[in-house]
């Protein structure tokens, strides 16, 4: 079974990520939010790194329960701050807030965000024919596009780069390489 080059098949979190996760559609809000936190924690770092914490992040975070977080205090940053397990960083600590505080606005306006988001793509994937990895454009026209409108509605840590990161992760656009067996799958769905 072949997968994508960035996949490292040594790793099984990466490899269970590649398979059941990445560039599969999602269409629930707490997922979207949880996707797009963890894109943005991601920062500087590698996505082993977000993997492997993700379960910390989702116990620190409420489950990524945007409701919540909305409300978190100064008590509950300074308790985030503390927490080892996550990435103790207060400015990204304080856009998770931020971001969920933009995320229920955009809720109130579009019905879901799941309506807002998938409407750049016309609710429907993208669907790229990449051969290689090095093919795959770091950030896109449209990601530039989503990013700047995320920005304006109150987000941060969604620069292109990051938008089109979570638009991979899920599933707005199918960057499998063609060679790699979820390409086809995906593609079909």
């Amino acid at each position: 079974m072949k997968r994508c080059k960035w996949c490292d098949e040594n790793s099984k979190l990466y490899t269970e990520y590649h398979d059941h996760e990445w560039g599969i559609p999602v269409h629930e809000d707490i997922k979207l939010f949880e996707m797009l936190i963890l894109e943005g924690m991601q920062a500087g770092l590698s996505w082993l790194t977000i993997l492997r914490k993700r379960e910390n992040f989702r116990a620190a975070f409420d489950d990524f329960d945007y409701r919540k977080i909305a409300l978190y205090d100064t008590e509950k940053i300074t308790e985030l701050l503390q927490n080892t397990g996550i990435i103790r960083n207060r400015l990204k600590i304080n856009t998770v807030i931020k971001n969920a505080q933009a995320f229920l606005n955009i809720q109130h306006e579009f019905e879901s965000f799941d309506n807002y988001i998938w409407k750049f793509v016309d609710f429907k994937p993208i669907q790229n024919n990449f051969k290689k990895t090095e093919d795959i454009p770091a950030q896109t026209e449209l990601s530039k596009g989503i990013s700047k409108d995320l920005k304006k509605r109150g987000m941060n840590f969604v620069g292109p780069t990051i938008i089109y990161s979570f638009m991979q992760a899920v599933g707005m656009v199918n960057d499998h390489e063609i060679s790699c067996f979820k390409f086809h799958e995906i593609r079909d769905i």
